[in-house]
């Protein structure tokens, strides 16, 4: 069964930056539009992210302008470059693929960590 596996998370001091990617086997992510999420503790998992199969985006309002989605589909990867990092930005990471209303296509990974200090 195809699992995303995400990567690149890390302990940065606020206004540092991080590159988060997400791959799986085959192509198959190529196929989909494709999310980040998130999930701090205590807090429900929100959407970050995402990218069409065309590439166009869509951001959370408080990334905008910060973070950048982007695909390669010949790597069947995706990718999530995190500027500006601030200590609100400290969650688990997670990629899926979205269809509709429905955010998680493919079970969910174990997420990489992203922690900002102050």
């Amino acid at each position: 069964q195809v699992q995303p596996v995400e990567s690149g998370g890390g302990l940065v001091q606020a206004g540092g930056s991080l590159r988060l990617s997400c791959a799986a086997s085959g192509s198959i992510l190529s196929l989909y539009t494709m999310a980040w999420y998130r999930q701090a503790p205590g807090k429900q998992r929100e959407m970050v992210a995402a990218i069409t199969t065309a590439g166009s985006t869509n951001y959370k309002d408080s990334v905008k302008g910060r973070f950048t989605i982007s695909r390669d589909n010949a790597e069947n990867t995706v990718h999530l470059q995190m500027n500006s990092l601030q200590p609100e930005d400290t969650a688990v990471y997670f990629c899926n693929a979205l269809v509709g209303s429905k955010w998680s296509v493919f079970p969910w990974g174990q997420g990489t960590q992203v922690t900002v200090s102050s």
